[in-house]
């Protein structure tokens, strides 16, 4: 998906034996007119502006440029515009590099502006027959036009042919062959309580800081001391990095006296180190395991000398969210793991207790909704609109019960 890069810009040449002017963009001649001349000059100057607006690439006719060619422009630009403030990649890139994967494979070679709405059809189909989700498959559906709406915005193709995409409608629930997911609640306390004993400090403390304050796993895995304002009896936590930032609005997550307690001993380093940290619990696991070590310090392999010195994977700097749910993933394998199955089968069974670290912030939502009504609730959680709460919270039918039992 990646498009040759041009690190310095062309410079403006002179053709002698045609006295024309010129330059060289990527491996490309593009005139300019007789050179020397205040027109080719502008002309050079436009197209150099051009060229880098559109990622150092070179406009091409619509009818020739191919869907492989788009997605490789299309990838250049989404490197620079999806990143957080400090510039590493926000999650959206990989929803990209799904929803590109099954257009690539099936219409990469085909010129753009023959990919039209029976194309996106298929493309639907095959996502559908490959087992995902209706809701995932209208999401990356919603990707590919938008791939194309860009590419419409940069000239790249007629607007013509985003508007004929735009035919294409959502599945509808329930009228698609597409399976259909549980709508995502609330975990069980006892499946939270279960993985205690298989999850890192670091990990459990994500858990029980999530249940506490609501907030998303992507604003706390990047929580650092300088970050938090303990100036008052409830801490608050204002993240460089969430949902909503490049729509403008602010974040605060607050920290009552329990979810102080517990992030409490993760404040002692450096104001500037992050808090949770892959590092930190690897280097304590190691030394858990020198602490109760039975073989003698003479014998069999010393401490960090089966270490490789250039691994494929480090622990890094702190818990990525994909990192943290696959850590909770495994730790529930292992807490419910029935007696007498094969290593074979573990590896490929995956139970019925099954949760991510998402469904906490659904724990907290119901919760806050239930004891202190759904305005406050909105705060807490940083929702722009009560009705978003609304979803998180799960319904208290409770007082309808009692109500109906009145009525008799």
């Amino acid at each position: 998906m990646k498009a040759k890069k041009t690190t310095q810009i062309p410079k403006l040449r002179h053709h002698k034996a045609s006295g024309q002017a010129y330059s060289v963009l990527n491996e490309r001649a593009v005139y300019f007119g007789p050179y020397g001349t205040a027109e080719a000059n502008q002309q050079y100057h436009q197209v150099i502006a051009e060229w880098l607006a559109a990622g150092k690439q070179v406009d091409q006719p619509p009818n020739d440029i191919t869907i492989n060619e788009i997605i490789a422009r299309f990838w250049e630009h989404a490197q620079r515009y999806y990143v957080h403030l400090d510039r590493t990649p926000t999650y959206e890139i990989n929803n990209f590099r799904q929803a590109l994967k099954p257009l690539q494979f099936l219409y990469g070679s085909t010129p753009a502006v023959e990919f039209g709405p029976r194309g996106l059809v298929a493309v639907r189909h095959y996502l559908v027959q490959k087992g995902l989700c209706r809701s995932n498959i209208n999401k990356m559906v919603g990707r590919i036009k938008m791939i194309f709406r860009w590419a419409a915005e940069k000239e790249l193709i007629a607007p013509s042919v985003y508007h004929a995409l735009q035919t294409v409608k959502g599945l509808p629930k329930g009228r698609s062959e597409a399976k259909e997911t549980l709508p995502i609640g609330p975990v069980p306390q006892e499946y939270i309580d279960a993985v205690e004993p298989y999850v890192t400090p670091q990990v459990w403390a994500l858990i029980q800081i999530q249940l506490l304050t609501g907030a998303r796993s992507g604003e706390l895995v990047i929580l650092r001391p300088c970050d938090m304002d303990t100036s008052g009896r409830i801490w608050l936590y204002r993240p460089a990095q969430h949902k909503t930032l490049h729509h403008g609005f602010s974040k605060i997550i607050y920290f009552g006296p329990r979810a102080q307690a517990i992030l409490r001993p993760f404040l002692l380093r450096p104001a500037d180190a992050y808090c949770f940290s892959p590092e930190e619990a690897v280097a304590e696991w190691r030394q858990q395991n020198f602490v109760s070590r039975k073989t003698p310090l003479h014998l069999g392999n010393g401490p960090g000398t089966n270490v490789k010195d250039k691994p494929l994977r480090q622990a890094g700097k702190h818990y990525t969210v994909t990192g943290y749910g696959h850590s909770i993933a495994k730790a529930i394998k292992k807490a419910f793991r029935p007696k007498g199955m094969s290593d074979e089968e573990f590896a490929q069974w995956k139970p019925e207790q099954h949760w991510h670290p998402h469904q906490l912030r659904h724990n907290a939502a119901t919760f806050l909704r239930k004891e202190f009504g759904l305005e406050t609730a909105r705060i807490i959680l940083g929702h722009r609109s009560s009705a978003i709460t609304e979803v998180y919270a799960e319904q208290d039918q409770q007082k309808a019960l009692e109500a109906i039992v009145k009525v008799g």
